[in-house]
């Protein structure tokens, strides 16, 4: 019973720093702010996550943990490989959810700076990520795309236009449809279609 409620706790404060971060940036959220949202003290707060660099992270690895479904891949196959049609699922998702995606973008801006606490994590990510898709073009695919790219070099356009995407649908959700212009370059990997 204990340790649920302490699980509970946890996702609670991980719900209530992305919304932090999100309104404030990484720099600028404080654990204050968000032991704040949650009716702890700051000390309370440190019996969760001893340090801000341990929430960043925590925050990181949760966000992915949804995207992924935990294991293999929300859409995945058992190497965590994405089948190439769920990929547009997973931008709609992303579309319902502008605080994960707001936060997710901002925290992957601030980490290009040397001392930022996120950079290895998104370092180590994009490197599994890249490959990931890499396996998922391969498997459409094989060896060579339509427009005559290697899997590897496609892979690396793929995940540019989906964060591409994420922001400047954050900038002017009116005027981009992310799910729609995703699909629109999933066309362009295939070519032009065959005539019949």
């Amino acid at each position: 019973m204990a340790r649920a409620r302490s699980e509970e706790r946890r996702a609670e404060i991980l719900r209530a720093t992305l919304e932090v971060i999100a309104e404030r940036g990484y720099r600028g959220a404080t654990l204050g702010a968000v032991a704040e949202r949650v009716g702890l003290t700051q000390q309370g707060l440190l019996h969760y996550f001893p340090t801000k660099e341990a929430l960043l992270v925590a925050v990181l690895e949760d966000r992915d943990r949804w995207d992924t479904g935990g294991g293999g891949g929300r859409g995945g196959d058992e190497e965590g490989a994405w089948r190439l049609e769920l990929l547009g699922s997973l931008v709609e998702y992303n579309a319902m959810r502008p605080v994960i995606v707001q936060t997710f973008s901002a925290l992957l801006g601030e980490s290009v700076t040397e001392d930022h606490p996120a950079r290895e994590f998104f370092t180590r990510r994009y490197t599994q990520v890249r490959a990931g898709m890499a396996a998922t073009l391969r498997a459409e695919y094989g060896d060579t795309l339509p427009g005559g790219l290697s899997p590897e070099r496609a892979a690396v356009l793929l995940v540019a236009v989906m964060d591409g995407l994420q922001y400047q649908w954050l900038l002017d959700p009116e005027a981009v449809d992310m799910p729609g212009a995703f699909g629109d370059f999933l066309g362009l990997l295939k070519g032009p279609e065959e005539p019949s």
